[in-house]
């Protein structure tokens, strides 16, 4: 059967929006008295790629680890605001934090394998969510997530070396694997690349594109590169503000703001 064609795009129109993940609104993150976010409102998009770019100390990081409630590791820190995941307040006092981080995954900006080997690395998050009840369960889970980071047909015969033992491109899919290994519906990057070299990088790239299927992810990026090769939506921070958010074709070849232009071509950041 012929497929039929994108009516849309035949007709020249933009592509309709995906449904909503995330919901964020008046968001916003003090340590101490030092406002860090001032009042944040933006929607993430289901199995799309969000990119959150600016100059370093912009706030593009914080504002990562409220939506999965990585700050509240901080004791000084305080966030005000609703961040809203399939309609429900994350920062609901009723909310399981460890079963939130299970939903969304993050991975850090430097590969950081546990001290374990390969297979304990992915298999340690369905253990001990209780996601598998036995060795074959565990095979099956750990070979299906390092499959899907790309990382399998490269560790296969050495599963019980140390996570340490790969190179710095192979750990951070291993740790990609690891997030993905409880079924998140969300992953977390915080500059995922900026430790690797251009060969890794291209590979963590193309594993971006191809997670997107399957998972919403948001990446903070120091390269503007990086951010217009794999993000479908770009939201530009800067002194904590967020500037202007929109599609990432838009807001690279036509921002609206002149601090997004002055950025991305250079005039300050």
């Amino acid at each position: 059967m012929t497929a039929m064609p994108d009516q849309d795009v035949e007709m020249g129109r933009a592509p309709a929006p995906m449904p909503n993940k995330i919901r964020t609104q008046h968001v916003s993150v003090y340590y101490g008295d030092k406002c860090a976010i001032k009042d944040v409102s933006l929607d993430i998009e289901s199995n799309r790629v969000t990119a959150f770019i600016g100059p370093s100390g912009c706030g593009k990081s914080t504002f990562l680890r409220c939506i999965n409630r990585m700050n509240d590791t901080i004791d000084i820190c305080r966030v005000d605001g609703s961040i809203v995941l399939d309609g429900t307040d994350i920062y609901d006092s009723k909310i399981d934090v460890v079963q939130l981080r299970a939903r969304v995954g993050m991975v850090f900006q430097k590969p950081n394998p546990f001290p374990k080997s390969i297979y304990d690395n992915v298999a340690y998050g369905p253990r001990i969510h209780g996601l598998v009840s036995g060795r074959g369960e565990t095979d099956d889970v750990v070979e299906a997530s390092l499959n899907r980071a790309g990382l399998w047909d490269e560790v296969k015969d050495r599963l019980q070396d140390p996570g340490t033992s790969l190179s710095g491109g192979q750990q951070q899919r291993l740790c990609i694997a690891r997030a993905i290994a409880v079924q998140p519906e969300v992953i977390l990057m915080d500059e995922p690349c900026s430790a690797l070299d251009p060969i890794a990088t291209a590979r963590i790239e193309e594993l971006i594109d191809e997670l997107r299927a399957n998972y919403t992810i948001i990446i903070v990026t120091h390269s503007m590169q990086q951010a217009a090769r794999v993000s479908q939506r770009t939201a530009f921070f800067h002194l904590g503000d967020l500037i202007e958010f929109g599609d990432t074709e838009q807001v690279f070849t036509n921002p609206i703001e002149q601090k997004t232009q002055d950025y991305i071509t250079g005039r300050f950041g």
